[in-house]
Parts: C-alpha cells; sequence; structure tokens
C-alpha cells in the first residue's frame, strides 16, 4: 500500500512537471513567433519600402544644368515687398511668392505688383493653419480660398502650393496632388526669419544651392534685402541661371525620390 501510494504521487509529480514544461513551450513558442513578426516587420528592407511609398513634396530637382529657384514665403508683414521687386528687377531675375490667402486680401497691391513684375504669386494656404490637423476636405477647402483671392487679384490660378510651417503628412500631400496642384518644399533654407545677418544668410545660402536647388527665404525678414544681390550675385559668378519653380520642375513623367527630389521616370 504505502509503495503504491508512493508510485501514485511519483506518477502525479512527472505528469506536474510535464503540464508545467508543455506551458512553457507554448509560452516560448508565442515569445518566438513575435520576435520573428518584429524581425520582419522591421528589417531594412520592410522599413525602406514604407520610406519609399511615403508621400512627399518637391525639394529640388534633378536637372543636368545650372538652374535654381529663390523663393518667398509671405504671410505677415509688408513692409520690404517692393524692396525686394526692384532687387530681383535690377538683376533680371523672376522668382516665386507664395502667399498666404490673409495677406492677399491686406495687400492686394503688392500681389499684382508682384504678379505684373513678372513673378509667379503662388499657394501658401489661406491662413497659415497647421495643415496635418485639418481633414482631406479642409486642405482642399483651405487652398481653394487662397487660391480664388490670388486669382481675383492677378487672373492666374496658382499651381503650386507650400504648405504652412512645412508641415506635411500624406493625406495633406494627397489630397494636393488630387487637385492637380505641387507641393513646394526647400532644400536651401536661409534661416532670414530669426533675424540672421546679410553675411549669415550669404554663407548660409551660397555653399548649399547645386543645380535644382529651391531656395527658401520670407518677406518682411529683417536682413534680406541687404542679403539678396551678394546672393544673386554670387549664383551667377558660378554660372547659375535662376528660374522661377513652375520653370525649374520637370514636365513629363516623373518621380519623387526618398529625398524629396524630382527625378525623371526611370532614373534613380
Amino acid at each position: 500500500m504505502k509503495k503504491a501510494g508512493r508510485t501514485k504521487e511519483k506518477t502525479a509529480f512527472r505528469g506536474g512537471v510535464l503540464v508545467m514544461n508543455r506551458r512553457w513551450l507554448a509560452i516560448a513558442a508565442g515569445f518566438a513567433a513575435a520576435v520573428a513578426v518584429f524581425c520582419a516587420v522591421c528589417s531594412p528592407r520592410v522599413v525602406g519600402a514604407a520610406a519609399t511609398a511615403r508621400r512627399l513634396p518637391i525639394y529640388c530637382v534633378a536637372r543636368d544644368d545650372k538652374a535654381c529657384s529663390l523663393t518667398f514665403d509671405a504671410a505677415w508683414g509688408n513692409e520690404d515687398t517692393q524692396q525686394l521687386i526692384d532687387i530681383l528687377a535690377r538683376y533680371k531675375v523672376k522668382a516665386t511668392f507664395f502667399v498666404v490667402g490673409d495677406w492677399v486680401e491686406k495687400y492686394p497691391e503688392s500681389v499684382k505688383a508682384l504678379h505684373d513684375a513678372g513673378h509667379e504669386v503662388m499657394n501658401h494656404s489661406d491662413d497659415h493653419a497647421h495643415f496635418t490637423q485639418l481633414s482631406a476636405e479642409g486642405v482642399v477647402a483651405n487652398i481653394n480660398a487662397c487660391s480664388d483671392k490670388i486669382e481675383a487679384v492677378t487672373g492666374v490660378r496658382p499651381t503650386l502650393f507650400r504648405a504652412p510651417y512645412g508641415e506635411y503628412d500624406d493625406k495633406v500631400i494627397a489630397a494636393v496632388d488630387g487637385m492637380g496642384v505641387k507641393t513646394i518644399q526647400w532644400d536651401v533654407d536661409s534661416l532670414d526669419w530669426k533675424d540672421l545677418s546679410a553675411s549669415e544668410i550669404q554663407n548660409r545660402v551660397l555653399p548649399k544651392v547645386q543645380k535644382g536647388s529651391i531656395v527658401l527665404f520670407h518677406n518682411a525678414a529683417k536682413h534680406t534685402p541687404e542679403a539678396l544681390p551678394g546672393i544673386i550675385e554670387g549664383l551667377i559668378a558660378e554660372g547659375y541661371s535662376i528660374v522661377p519653380v513652375s520653370q525649374l520642375l520637370l514636365t513629363g513623367e516623373y518621380t519623387i525620390n526618398h529625398e524629396g527630389r524630382q527625378m525623371p521616370a526611370g532614373r534613380t
């Protein structure tokens, strides 16, 4: 009786160990599966594919010739707009001005002066909102409101858009693309809004410009009118032609690579 009892106890103990082993085996198998999924999703190949699939604006353009564009965002002040027009005229340079709808309402005479001087007047939103916080419908409505105001003054409807604060996501780019409008970013930032000196602005811009670059300035920036002549002269001396953004962009089929560079279709 005593021997049988011991045998039964031993068997029960073994059964308990067997059950525990199976449980830990199941947990270990589940953990291994989770690790495998994580590694698969986070592999460079998958991450790279996701990054490639992201919608991007145009930061710069793949061009074989030495062409670049000067762009100015106009959202608030207006103290130097005519001065910028006069400087650009002195060098026979045409630029692209991205203007906010509220700015158009306040300074329609400046909008007309920009257009009459041969500069592009393009869309920078109606009220400088954070576009990533808008619905797709809100993005379209906001852009259309600004374009309506620009067209009423210039007679030309904008075909280019620059997002306020440079903020965008896939939803924003998809909505703008759906309007037949191109979203334009920049690859050279003057940081003129930080009240940098004219020489600091020049030193930030000139060494960074390359074929197909889009340079960002602002109107009503303290030292931009002082810096602009030296920048234009420097670019011309280096053999650059300065054209509006619409003339810088590629025509026909194109792709936008992971850096936001507009490239001819089939070229990597």
